[in-house]
């Protein structure tokens, strides 16, 4: 068990994770407030539930709040730097059922809802997994209180 709280926390990047994780973890919040909350122009989880439904994805209602939920709180997280890696894991799951379930066959490019972005955000939360919060976040600084712990 340690040995899995120990390769979840641990980093060896630095400003880097940071530069990474901030603005893709401000993109998923923002993106997961529309779909719970219907901030920022959303529809909230019964319009969003609705939608998801319209497309295939069943119950439209579930989808919606497990989405809006990894994104929202996935993407607080990433943000913070606090699970990094499992946040990261969550949002690029999220992110490849986007890609293939809403944005294949619609192009590549934004404008026709094609996959460019879900790809950019798929790639950011995959590479998250890899290098993890680095240095400047949360998951550092509770990596180095349970190492000073063990040492007493």
């Amino acid at each position: 068990m340690k040995n899995l709280i120990h390769k979840t926390l641990t980093s060896n990047t630095g400003l880097e994770a940071l530069i990474l994780r901030v603005p893709i973890g401000l993109i998923l919040a923002a993106h997961g407030s529309q779909k719970l909350f219907a901030w920022f122009g959303g529809y909230g989880l019964e319009g969003t539930g609705q939608w998801m439904a319209s497309v295939g994805l069943h119950p439209g209602f579930l989808m919606a709040l497990l989405a809006g939920n990894a994104e929202f709180f996935g993407g607080i997280a990433l943000i913070l730097g606090l699970l990094t890696r499992p946040a990261a894991a969550i949002n690029a799951l999220t992110m490849l059922v986007a890609l293939f379930w809403v944005h294949w066959g619609q192009g590549f490019f934004l404008d026709t809802h094609g996959i460019e972005y879900a790809l950019a955000l798929l790639s950011a939360t995959t590479a998250l997994i890899f290098i993890g919060g680095g240095s400047y976040s949360l998951d550092a600084l509770i990596e180095t209180k349970l190492l000073e712990a063990k040492d007493e």
